[in-house]
């Protein structure tokens, strides 16, 4: 199936082709090639404006996920009955929030940190969440997990991010 790749910024320099790439080698570790996807990359007004809108958090933000289905459990995989219902959702990365935190941090690669970010986002389409403790260690395993084999294809080096690391 499809990823729905769409850059509606423009604060930062975004390397597509790249962020694409990477996005299609998370889906094909995380099994998940037969789903649609979309990605769309924002400013920080309009990731405020979404985190308000939908989380009440009058902030700007990494990332929002917004699953299509809303109620998986972490780790199973949807069983669609129609082709229609082969979509997980939709994730939102604030590419200008994201982009100030690593030169903040110093962070050279902004790339690598959209691939880490990604993999957070698409765990939350796939049931992930971080409410509590418990489920913080389980979606932390999981991108671990994710992140090392995306690391063996790709000759990164890219680590999950920390607990309020952005």
């Amino acid at each position: 199936m499809s990823v729905v790749l769409r850059n509606l910024q423009r604060a930062v320099p975004l390397r597509r082709a790249r962020l694409r790439k990477d996005v299609e080698t998370l889906r094909h570790i995380l099994g998940i090639d037969r789903f649609d996807l979309g990605l769309i990359c924002v400013d920080n007004r309009r990731i405020q404006y979404i985190n308000k809108t939908y989380r009440q958090n009058d902030s700007p933000t990494d990332v929002l996920s917004f699953p299509f289905y809303e109620d998986l459990k972490a780790g199973v995989l949807p069983s669609p009955l129609h082709q229609d219902d082969c979509n997980l959702g939709d994730i939102f990365l604030g590419v200008e929030y994201i982009h100030r935190h690593c030169e903040e941090q110093e962070v050279d690669d902004f790339h690598s940190i959209l691939a880490v970010v990604t993999a957070h986002g698409l765990c939350h389409l796939l049931g992930y969440r971080h409410g509590t403790e418990m489920e913080w260690k389980q979606m932390f395993q999981k991108e671990s997990q994710v992140l090392e084999e995306f690391n063996r294809r790709t000759g990164h080096q890219l680590q999950p991010l920390t607990k309020n690391a952005f």
